[in-house]
């Protein structure tokens, strides 16, 4: 990480955040790798491509679309916590409100996902394990929200490669494109830069 810490805004919150959630995903998901299913599944592809596809790789499929969807509820419901805090400006608190739309919007593109397997989608929990101890200003809610979407990042980046099809590989991506902006636009709002590299680590 760069050593670029602006006022008030500690980067160990972000790197903290960004490492559990990663971690939380990968260990919940047990191997992050979305099959050919459920990634057409995501881009609202046909079903016909999981034809001769075996029980338990769908079984896979369903796991790990269904730690996905609760790593998006538990993203929407942090965005809850930074609109609810009266920390945010106005102008700030009408940018995290749409990132929050756009993460219902995962979640209901995911839980369809699941769906169409035969599987049933997780419910958002009632309450999250959220460090509200340390969430004292504009730039702590922001710091903790952009390492919620690193984490995201980093965790939807494991499923990329495993596809040949890059059809299939583009559905999966294009959630991925949105978490990567959000954590760009948080860390401008940070006054850190927004692309502090040509490769994400």
């Amino acid at each position: 990480m760069h050593n670029e810490d602006p006022k008030n805004a500690p980067a160990e919150l972000l790197v903290e955040t960004a490492r559990r959630s990663r971690r939380k995903f990968i260990a919940e998901a047990g191997a992050l790798t979305f099959s050919g299913v459920a990634v057409a599944m995501l881009g609202g592809q046909s079903t016909a491509i999981a034809a001769g596809i075996g029980d338990a790789v769908v079984a896979q499929d369903v796991r790990i679309l269904r730690t996905a969807v609760a790593a998006e509820h538990e993203a929407v419901a942090a965005y809850q916590l930074g609109a609810e805090s009266g920390l945010l400006e106005p102008a700030v608190l009408k940018v995290a409100v749409k990132f929050q739309g756009h993460h219902k919007e995962h979640v209901e593109a995911l839980a369809a996902a699941i769906r169409k397997l035969g599987g049933d989608a997780p419910d958002a929990l009632k309450q999250y394990d959220f460090p509200v101890e340390k969430l004292k200003n504009q730039a702590d809610v922001l710091n903790f929200a952009a390492g919620l979407e690193r984490g995201a990042v980093s965790a939807y980046a494991g499923a990329i490669p495993a596809f040949d099809n890059r059809e299939l590989s583009s559905a999966a991506a294009s959630i991925l494109a949105d978490e990567a902006m959000h954590w760009a636009v948080l860390r401008h709002a940070l006054g850190l830069d927004p692309v502090p590299g040509a490769f994400f680590s």
